[in-house]
């Protein structure tokens, strides 16, 4: 799954997932683009950083036009926090989906040209939030539902020339992992509820794109690859279990 001599764009690469999916590509030989609105606090070890807001449309293009060439997009830059329906009005929620579905479209647009030349690939970062409830970031698991379909939809009209996967992505370790589960206790207690018995390392969902944007993935178009660990263990289960147990 080498990919020397090709050029990668990650948008929001230079922490946690992003940045792991940053570190996988260079390390399988890619020259590798990390784009955000701040530098990372480390620098990357091959990979170069360029400031840019992915929710600045005139600032994508400009960015897209200054490259001279683009063989990967990964669109990894979203997130959003914490907070239920009726804590805020609709306007905050927008900016929700504007992040995490409305940036990625704008930022593929830009970009398809190049990856039209290149033959490129296109890897959208989706979520486990899109294809569940998620209270408390309901806004960010319905942006992610509209960016694994927009993802489907890219890849019928963009074939034969660009492919168009969705990673969806479910817990992960990173640096800011306390802030959603806790502390080291909390976060051995989530642990335990995935099926393989851990989070996912940002190496875990970096390894994964990589795949996806190689010619190991050559025939996977509109595809979504579940890099979950598993899921998550029906709370039934355990309901039965305890009742038979009793």
């Amino acid at each position: 799954m080498e990919l020397k001599g090709r050029v990668a764009v990650v948008t929001g690469g230079t922490r946690g997932v992003g940045a792991g999916i940053a570190r996988s590509f260079a390390e399988a030989g890619a020259q590798v683009v990390v784009c955000a609105r701040r530098p990372p606090e480390v620098p990357l070890k091959g990979a170069e950083f360029m400031p840019l807001d992915v929710r600045d449309h005139d600032a994508v293009h400009a960015f897209f036009a200054a490259l001279p060439r683009v063989d990967v997009l990964v669109n990894n830059a979203g997130g959003g926090p914490y907070r239920l329906l009726t804590d805020v009005d609709a306007a905050r929620h927008a900016r929700v989906i504007e992040l995490n579905l409305l940036a990625p479209l704008t930022v593929s647009l830009a970009a398809y040209d190049h990856l039209r030349r290149a033959k490129g690939s296109v890897v959208m970062v989706g979520s486990v939030s899109g294809s569940r409830p998620s209270p408390g970031s309901a806004a960010y698991g319905a942006a992610k539902a509209g960016l694994e379909n927009l993802a489907r939809s890219m890849a019928v009209e963009w074939a034969p020339d660009v492919r168009v996967n969705t990673l969806v992505v479910g817990m992960v370790r990173t640096e800011l992992a306390h802030l959603h589960y806790g502390d080291e206790r909390a976060l051995d207690a989530v642990s335990r509820t995935v099926p393989l018995g851990r989070l996912a390392e940002p190496a875990d969902v970096g390894a994964a794109a990589v795949f996806l944007a190689s010619d190991a993935a050559a025939y996977l178009s509109g595809a979504s690859l579940l890099v979950h660990g598993g899921g998550e263990r029906p709370l039934f289960l355990d309901a039965a279990t305890a009742h038979r147990e009793t």
